[in-house]
């Protein structure tokens, strides 16, 4: 399947972008195709239709460390421990985790010093973690409990939709 453009129309708020996106997301995922190009789409599609989103992207598991995966932005950080950072935190507690400043996050991974604000959401089903969606914003409190809603139904889809376990680390 090819997918020309994602629609999102213009001063929509956050909340009409999600509600636009994400069904158009949806209808990009092919389980018959690579994760990887599912979860490349995906970034793609979220940084390109929020201009707060600094850096948007994947760290997928494999033995207690977080490895960079699909990604739009800036050169990542390419291991994070399980328990480290935020998006290591997220793994760890298998919560979303909302930083409205992560100067002010214990053990904060600054991978762009640029980044203010960041939101992280575990990719699992059946208890089984798969990884982490990460976004970063170059503004403070950027994500909020209405992202994290979105976002999570985002991530359920994914798992829902692909089978992790064919992903190659």
């Amino acid at each position: 399947m090819m997918a020309d453009e994602i629609i999102v129309i213009q001063g929509s708020t956050d909340k009409e972008n999600y509600e636009q996106l994400i069904p158009q997301i949806n209808s990009l995922i092919n389980p018959d195709e690579p994760i990887i190009s599912s979860l490349s789409n995906v970034t793609a599609a979220l940084k390109s239709a929020f201009k707060k989103i600094s850096w948007v992207g994947f760290y997928l598991l494999k033995d207690e460390t977080l490895y960079l995966g699909p990604f739009q932005g800036k050169v990542a950080c390419t291991q994070i421990k399980i328990g480290s950072g935020v998006c290591g935190t997220s793994a760890q507690t298998r919560e979303t985790i909302i930083v409205e400043d992560v100067d002010k996050f214990p053990g904060h991974i600054a991978c762009d010093s640029k980044s203010k604000s960041e939101i992280v959401i575990p990719l699992s089903r059946d208890n089984v973690l798969w990884g982490v969606l990460d976004l970063d914003s170059y503004s403070y409190s950027s994500f909020n409990a209405m992202d994290a809603k979105y976002l999570n139904e985002l991530v359920k889809v994914l798992v829902q939709k692909l089978d992790f376990t064919k992903i190659k680390i």
